[in-house]
């Protein structure tokens, strides 16, 4: 009994880096499609993304480079909102991400009538951006990641 523990650990202390060995081997693959892989027309659409190109993983590029096909074919006032959202979004920092993650995932999972009232509050924040000094001008230098009253939407499923 003793010397099939001993052997069991002895064979373990043998195994388990030769294991972490082939995961971080694994880990170390990079994450395609690089940068520098992508056509001078992707990179031109997509470089509001470029400082945070290295930190994406693999789908998230994947559906970028997507869109960036895509963008070619969209009709001018799309290509710019494109481009603005992605300015908005390159400019938040990593917990205004993280928040608005959150509350996308919490959006959801409302039902369908909570979803309309989301929308229809995002179509009164949308309204109010043409309208200067409204209720729901944002503090200078701080984007809005969610229409006013989102969060307590979502917060009240």
């Amino acid at each position: 009994m003793a010397k099939a523990a001993v052997a069991l650990i002895c064979w373990l202390c043998l195994a388990l880096p030769a294991f972490g060995a082939t995961s971080s081997k694994q880990a170390a693959k990079p994450v395609r499609p690089a940068w520098t892989e992508l056509t001078p027309a992707q990179q031109q659409v997509l470089a509001p993304l470029a400082t945070d190109w290295s930190e994406m993983e693999g789908p998230q590029r994947k559906k970028w480079v997507t869109i960036a096909n895509r963008y070619p074919k969209m009709k001018p006032a799309e290509q710019e909102r494109l481009q603005q959202r992605m300015k908005d979004w390159a400019a938040l920092s990593p917990s205004q991400r993280q928040e608005a993650r959150e509350r996308y995932q919490g959006i959801k999972k409302l039902n369908p009538g909570q979803r309309r009232e989301v929308a229809k509050q995002w179509d009164v924040y949308r309204k109010s951006l043409a309208q200067p000094n409204t209720q729901f001008d944002p503090p200078v230098g701080e984007p809005l990641t969610s229409p006013p009253g989102a969060a307590a939407a979502v917060e009240r499923q």
